[in-house]
């Protein structure tokens, strides 16, 4: 159990694998879902680069995160609609096979003897409108395949998943991308999706609620009320949306590689904030046994803007490299215990709706990121817009902790919401109707 006193200090490191233990579904969630990430981490690293090598542009490189955006924020909450309303399972299913797809039209585009821009941006557009959809079904399927007490757990170990493949899958592009040729990486990731999709067919059909309401306007405003009433859930995404758009510095990688004359590590700077939270994840164990979630989300995002700061300021490659590390372990914490308030809180009938308004949160931050990143560079330079938007962070964070008192103020030994769902659980039986701010 997650929540017994660990007999040595190297336990209360490790991380808690009850999850995997007790559910046979959990685990085929996970073995698919690091496929897949391995995979998707190479056209992560890929598409970028293809897009610099066509324009040579920043602001070029940027504009991917713009044309990701709209389909994000309107998929993504229409996703989480879709994820109340329809079996998860065959939800993740069909996005998972239209991902693999998009993915051989990058191939395709790639091997033509002229490659043209306008592909890249079609494909990042659908691709994000795809995941949108995926995103609040995954997020709705852990609750119903994982107990509530394994539930901080279970999310560690997501996060340890998404981190294996977010350090391999960048190493390995940065060498396939510059001996192989960009085709190769997109290859590799197409095979993986066909993989994934073949595993997560064996997993346990998860049909809608009984609560659940049918997809439309009315029930995703019906989300969007209930989560702003929880002052914790609310603060927990404008912390998280806050940091990624002032903080993430992805967009301007590839620069930052040149201008340190370091091409050679590019490959290690997107694998370097991943590999930070791959750090976490090895040593996770410890998040089991706490219990103020939400000091612990705005510390550590507040800890990642210092990161990107120092990373902006810092000319040895190597310093660099070390706090993009940093700034990953702070990532990494905020968003287990981000997943700790959310999971344990949610009843199931909302789930959906308020995965897909999650998604907003930590997907659209980023890619605003990448405008606001791509564009400063533009404006300035490209270490200007490193190290000024992790001081617009820490600064953001600081604000929206003084405005938001219930996020600090978080217990889950206390909380209400924690109290009714671990009913609920216990006694096997739907959630009482949360109770919403009038």
């Amino acid at each position: 159990m997650s929540d017994d006193v660990p007999t040595s200090p190297l336990r209360a490191l490790l991380p808690d694998l009850a999850p995997w233990r007790t559910s046979a579904d959990f685990r085929r969630l996970w073995v698919a879902g690091l496929v897949t990430n391995f995979g998707s981490f190479l056209t992560f690293v890929a598409l970028p680069v293809q897009m610099k090598t066509l324009t040579g542009s920043a602001a070029a490189v940027g504009a991917i995160g713009a044309v990701e955006l709209i389909p994000m924020v309107v998929f993504g909450l229409y996703g989480g609609a879709l994820a109340d309303a329809l079996d998860k399972r065959k939800l993740i299913i069909w996005t998972e096979a239209g991902q693999g797809v998009l993915c051989a039209v990058l191939l395709v585009d790639a091997t033509l003897p002229h490659p043209a821009v306008w592909p890249l941006y079609a494909v990042a557009a659908l691709s994000a409108a795809l995941g949108a959809v995926q995103r609040p079904a995954m997020d709705a399927l852990t609750p119903r395949i994982v107990a509530h007490e394994h539930l901080t757990a279970a999310g560690a170990l997501n996060s340890l998943r998404w981190t294996v493949g977010g350090v391999a899958g960048p190493a390995l592009a940065g060498v396939v991308v510059a001996y192989a040729g960009l085709g190769w990486a997109y290859a590799v990731d197409l095979v993986t999706f066909a993989v994934s999709v073949a595993m997560i067919v064996g997993i346990a059909a998860s049909p809608a609620s009984h609560e659940a309401a049918r997809p439309s306007l009315r029930s995703i405003a019906e989300g969007a009320r209930y989560a702003w009433s929880r002052k914790e859930l609310l603060g927990t995404y404008a912390i998280d949306l806050a940091a990624m758009f002032f903080a993430m510095p992805l967009a301007v990688l590839p620069f930052l590689a040149d201008e340190l004359d370091a091409a050679w590590s590019l490959g290690l700077m997107y694998a370097a904030i991943p590999a930070g939270s791959l750090l976490v994840s090895l040593t996770s164990g410890w998040t089991s046994h706490v219990r103020r979630h939400g000091r612990m989300v705005v510390l550590a995002a507040a800890c990642w803007g210092l990161a990107m700061a120092a990373a902006g300021v810092a000319h040895n490659v190597w310093l660099v490299l070390l706090c993009l590390v940093l700034g990953g372990c702070c990532d990494m914490v905020s968003g287990i215990f981000r997943a700790a308030i959310w999971n344990r809180t949610i009843p199931d009938e909302l789930r959906g709706r308020l995965a897909g308004i999650e998604l907003l949160s930590y997907s659209v931050g980023p890619q605003l990121g990448q405008v606001r990143s791509g564009g400063m560079a533009a404006w300035t330079n490209v270490r200007t817009s490193v190290w000024a938007g992790g001081a617009l962070c820490v600064g953001a964070v600081g604000l929206l902790a003084v405005g938001l008192p219930k996020l600090m103020s978080y217990d889950e030994r206390t909380n209400e919401h924690v109290l009714r769902m671990r009913s609920a659980r216990a006694e096997d039986l739907p959630p009482a109707p949360p109770v919403t701010a009038s």
